[in-house]
């Protein structure tokens, strides 16, 4: 007899899952015998990502097309999956976006949304599926936070501030679900091999030049463990561990200085 795979007879709900991080962290549940639910606004990508999981690991994978950052969109994918007769036991909010610059000068639409999408459809989709977790006690919820929720970004202030409030919400619902078999992970990735480094513009930063990014499936294996194992926060990478810890040690003033500094445009390379 075939061992049960960890995940069989089980859903997992993956947001952002059209690319990088979201692609990758629905593999390592696909792998483990998860059927997933991929939510994204690219509809062409998505169906690639379905049939290619369901195959590869014989598993269901459905995907729904959808903007997160309209308000009641989590409302409206959870309806869709319960019209499908789904239910979902794991919920992995990776959906987010970021964009370089200082805010003078920024577009309204953009910093409104990276708080639609990185907060309010995050707390949406978790305040949904959080009592069924509790009531079935199993399961739980997986946020992709950043090295970003550990301090203030100037030249990025919305997507740093959006990155604390998730890890400080994780980190509170993990201490609310303790005694439970609900899991509760905060992922933190540094500098990461994605799409989201070409939207937000963080490839052109010194911070950019400081390191090679990781590969976003080494990220999604990382954070995979650390839900399975209930950690409560994971910051990928010795370096990036280190420099976080350190933002709890420098005078106020000089951690802002160091952040500006490293969020500035590069000077081209010669």
């Amino acid at each position: 007899m075939a061992r049960k795979r960890r995940g069989e007879g089980q859903t997992a709900l993956v947001t952002g899952a059209s690319a990088g991080i979201g692609v990758d962290l629905a593999e390592c549940f696909a792998r483990d015998g998860y059927n997933l639910v991929l939510a994204a606004r690219s509809e062409a990508a998505l169906k690639e990502v379905a049939e290619r999981l369901s195959l590869k690991y014989a598993i269901a994978a459905t995907p729904i097309a959808l903007d997160l950052t309209e308000h009641g969109a989590g409302r409206k994918l959870a309806d869709a999956i319960a019209a499908k007769g789904l239910s979902v036991d794991v919920l992995v909010n990776n959906a987010g976006y970021g964009i370089a610059g200082g805010f003078d000068g920024s577009s309204e639409a953009d910093q409104l949304g990276m708080i639609d999408l990185n907060v309010r459809a995050l707390v949406e989709l978790t305040h949904i599926y959080w009592p069924a977790m509790l009531k079935n006690n199993r399961g739980g919820v997986l946020n992709v936070a950043s090295t970003a929720a550990f301090q203030p970004g100037p030249l990025m202030a919305v997507y740093y501030a959006s990155k604390a409030f998730v890890l400080s919400f994780s980190e509170a619902l993990w201490k609310e679900a303790e005694g439970s078999a609900v899991h509760v992970s905060c992922l933190c990735p540094g500098p990461t091999s994605s799409k989201f480094r070409e939207r937000a513009g963080t490839g052109r930063t010194r911070l950019s030049r400081m390191g090679t990014p990781m590969p976003s499936m080494t990220v999604a294996r990382m954070g995979y463990r650390a839900f399975q194992n209930n950690r409560r926060v994971l910051v990928t990478g010795m370096r990036n561990r280190l420099i976080a810890g350190l933002a709890r040690f420098l005078p106020r003033k000089t951690l802002l200085a160091t952040v500006y500094n490293i969020q500035s445009p590069a000077a081209p390379e010669a």
